[in-house]
């Protein structure tokens, strides 16, 4: 079999694969929709974050539905979910387990280890930046290698495995905020607005009264976990590759004069990865086959503002990152 005809096959595998996974990931987001009002556009990039194999952080003030989304997702994903709530006395043991000191019948003693809630395949992070930096970063170790090690003994974690963090950008006092490096473990940073009227109206009327919906599982882990790895066959044109080095490296301030004055520091090459999963895993998500540079445009926000850093001065002349931002993504639009 030739070169050319292998290829023909493999895109017609991957054409077949992305048909049927659009229809079942269709499915999914129309059950989630049953529950979660107001916030298509935070289901979506929630779900970019998981078909991309990521982990998400969400911003956003109390009573938006962060927690409830979390919890929808895990059950129509098939998803095994746990919660932490993060607090300043939470240690890095509650999150990730102990070994404990157990005697038998015949008065032998052994060490057991006892799995703390990060072993789920959808953990969620509530107010991490409560928790100290020693707590912070025994999560986001895990999320970054996929296992713990307790007294020199590893753990792997079940897969797929994501967090979704939470964050309250508004009561700072006694918090730990997250360093940069930390920051940039998370695939996009989800800001959480609130629902227009329609919405709100809708969230009164139908989660007030004797019955609310409840959500119910339409996907597997294991479906999702074949979803992520077609995810990464998608096909990316040599346009969005290009559109993708341009928008992460003008956003860098040696290498960019328009930012040099504005831009402290910039996003590394994990952004430019983190963008090129998310505009695949969003244009499965929309019905398409291959992404196109408006998925560039629309994640760009998402996936740079927390991996980016202004200046003292830009910020006392009222700049924002997500003003910068947008002024980089117009020349790429």
């Amino acid at each position: 079999m030739s070169a050319m005809t292998i290829e023909a096959v493999d895109q017609d595998a991957i054409v077949r694969d992305a048909e049927a996974a659009v229809a079942r990931i269709a499915e999914a987001r129309t059950e989630i929709g049953r529950v979660i009002f107001g916030q298509a556009a935070v289901v979506e990039r929630t779900l970019v974050t998981l078909l991309s194999g990521g982990h998400g952080l969400l911003v956003g003030v109390p009573g938006l539905a962060k927690t409830k989304l979390v919890v929808t997702l895990g059950t129509v994903l098939g998803l095994e979910a746990h919660r932490i709530q993060f607090t300043p006395d939470l240690m890095p043991s509650d999150i990730v387990g102990a070994e404990v000191l157990e005697q038998g019948r015949d008065g032998s003693r052994s060490f057991r280890f006892i799995a703390g809630p990060v072993f789920a395949q959808l953990l969620m992070a509530d107010e991490i930046n409560r928790a100290s930096p020693r707590t912070q970063s025994a999560l986001l170790q895990a999320m970054q290698e996929g296992h713990v090690t307790v007294a020199g003994q590893r753990y792997d974690l079940p897969k797929p495995f994501h967090v979704l963090a939470t964050q309250n950008p508004l009561e700072q006092e006694g918090t730990y905020p997250l360093p940069e490096a930390q920051l940039d473990r998370f695939l996009l940073q989800i800001d959480v607005h609130y629902p227009d009227r329609d919405a709100e109206r809708r969230i009164l009327v139908e989660t007030t009264g004797a019955g609310e919906a409840e959500p119910r599982a339409v996907l597997t882990g294991e479906e999702l976990a074949r979803f992520q790895r077609l995810v990464r066959r998608l096909p990316v044109g040599e346009s969005v590759v290009e559109a993708i080095l341009d928008l992460v490296r003008s956003a860098r301030p040696e290498e960019s004069p328009e930012v040099a004055d504005v831009v402290a520091w910039g996003p590394g090459p994990r952004a430019s990865q983190a963008l090129m999963l998310a505009v695949r895993a969003r244009a499965l998500l929309q019905g398409r086959f291959a992404p196109s540079v408006d998925d560039v445009v629309a994640l760009a926000e998402p996936v740079l503002q927390h991996r980016m850093a202004l200046t003292f001065a830009a910020r006392a002349d009222g700049n924002t990152v997500r003003a910068v931002i947008e002024r980089l993504v117009r020349k790429i639009g």
